[in-house]
């Protein structure tokens, strides 16, 4: 398949696979879903920075592209899942943008998180999210009640929502085997117009309210668990191990943006 785009002067498939670390033969199967879903998540990190600081939050193919790519800076669910379905979509993928609604507390709000219905070409479908940040899947998993997915030192699965549709569930690998699992999240299938997008990453990058107004954070995940910085609070999860460092210095915490995120932007800081 061809890398590169025929459209667009930046854009290029050859490019984003360098941005990941993909060097596979990209295809419209499940392996190269998989792969690439893996990919962007342990290369592109999950981070508010933009937001936190009150810059405006392009959703422009282009303009998504030039921020995670050529700049090699990362983003939130609108901007990582709205990169990440155009590449899906220039590979051949079918890729239906859903809105979802995050649970917080065992209570759901409104639908301000964007997930992805990923279609191959053999017509399996899943459920892709490249932009939940913490807690969130690294592969993509089996769009359909009782589907469960080991990965990243926890279990994930989805299950039936009587009112919306379907939610994301997720437990610790390390709980008990009759530990509660914990809903990240519910969505349906129905695909939203763009105007829904626009609304939904407006209201949470601007709303006095929203939780990516309130606090900087940069997460990404690893092999053995997930690295999260949180302010100038550092958090490694690995093998079910804890530890945090409080980073004291800006130097020390430019240092560490670079060296565990990849990210060199001074301005992000």
């Amino acid at each position: 398949m061809n890398n590169t785009a025929t459209t667009g002067s930046e854009w290029s498939l050859a490019r984003y696979f360098e941005r990941v670390g993909f060097t596979g033969t990209a295809r419209a199967d499940a392996g190269t879903l998989f792969d690439l879903h893996l990919a962007h998540t342990t290369h592109i990190p999950f981070e508010n920075l933009d937001v936190f600081a009150g810059k405006p939050i392009s959703l422009g193919r282009d303009a998504l592209f030039d921020k995670l790519v050529t700049r090699r800076r990362g983003g939130y669910c609108f901007e990582m899942n709205g990169l990440f379905a155009h590449i899906l979509r220039e590979l051949g993928f079918g890729v239906t943008e859903l809105l979802a609604r995050c649970s917080i507390g065992g209570a759901y709000g409104a639908k301000t998180h964007e997930v992805l219905l990923v279609i191959t070409a053999d017509g399996a479908r899943y459920l892709a999210d490249v932009g939940f940040g913490n807690d969130g899947i690294a592969q993509p998993i089996t769009l359909e009640a009782g589907s469960v997915s080991e990965q990243c030192g926890a279990v994930y699965r989805i299950v039936t929502e009587p009112r919306y549709g379907y939610a994301l569930e997720r437990r610790e690998l390390s709980a008990d085997a009759d530990a509660d699992f914990t809903v990240l999240y519910a969505f349906n299938i129905e695909a939203c117009p763009p105007e829904d997008f626009i609304v939904a990453n407006h209201y949470t990058s601007t709303h006095p309210s929203s939780f990516f107004r309130m606090i900087r954070f940069c997460t990404m995940p690893t092999p053995d668990g997930r690295v999260t910085l949180t302010e100038r609070r550092f958090r490694q999860m690995e093998n079910g191990r804890v530890t945090e460092t409080v980073i004291d210095s800006d130097a020390a915490l430019a240092e560490l943006m670079k060296n565990r995120f990849g990210l060199e932007d001074a301005s992000a800081l």
